[in-house]
């Protein structure tokens, strides 16, 4: 068993961080899936398989203290928002090299996982406002940009509808660097006005953000 790190239910959302060691039988074993998750997983190639089977066994272990939950049979939506059939609960996944992350909660939610690379500074123009940016300073702007780009990616992931431009759509509240903090986030198109929480934290050379709609 490969359970990295695991946020149990805390105002409203779950969080559980999975380190794949295992190979693809492991999860196949252990999992049921429905008509349209087997679809999904023969369409499915490469690395991408192992880690979409990591993510939804991760769901099943988050739910393990509830047997009303021994399976929790998933769809993606026409936009690839994954949603839990019949369920209350709203869920996001993200991976990461060996990672698999998963947030479940009771309002809208999303999740970035990623390792870091310093090649980031690459996109920097194309996600960083200029505001944003003015926050950095060099001695940490390589750690302080994944942590932008990891809050800008779970609010993509809460808006879930696509065709969100980064810099334009996704406003973080600037915030100092720090190994653990939060911010606050919105999303704003076409009409669409919605506030969240960003939680962000480092641990080792991973950075993981996630974001809580805020009512």
């Amino acid at each position: 068993m490969a359970l990295w790190y695991e946020k149990h239910w805390q105002n409203g959302y779950q969080i559980g961080i999975w380190k794949i060691d295992e190979t693809e039988p492991y999860f196949l074993e252990r999992l049921e899936l429905n008509d349209s998750e087997a679809v999904e997983l023969a369409k499915t190639k490469g690395r991408r398989r192992l880690e979409w089977l990591a993510s939804r066994y991760l769901v099943h272990h988050l739910f393990s203290d509830d047997p009303a939950w021994d399976r929790i049979p998933m769809h993606k939506d026409e936009f690839g928002k994954p949603h839990l059939n019949d369920a209350e609960f709203h869920v996001s996944f993200s991976h990461s090299y060996e990672f698999v992350a998963v947030i479940l909660g009771k309002m809208t939610v999303g999740i970035d996982i990623q390792k870091f690379v310093p090649k980031i500074t690459a996109l920097e123009r194309k996600f960083m406002r200029k505001v944003e940016s003015e926050s950095l300073s060099e001695k940490t702007r390589l750690e302080h940009l994944h942590l932008y780009w990891g809050a800008k990616e779970a609010l993509y992931k809460c808006y879930g509808r696509r065709r969100l431009d980064f810099k334009q759509h996704i406003l973080v509240e600037p915030f100092g660097y720090q190994a653990f903090g939060q911010t606050t986030g919105r999303v704003i198109k076409d009409g669409f006005q919605q506030t969240y929480e960003i939680i962000f934290m480092k641990t080792g050379n991973y950075f993981l953000v996630y974001a809580l709609e805020k009512t």
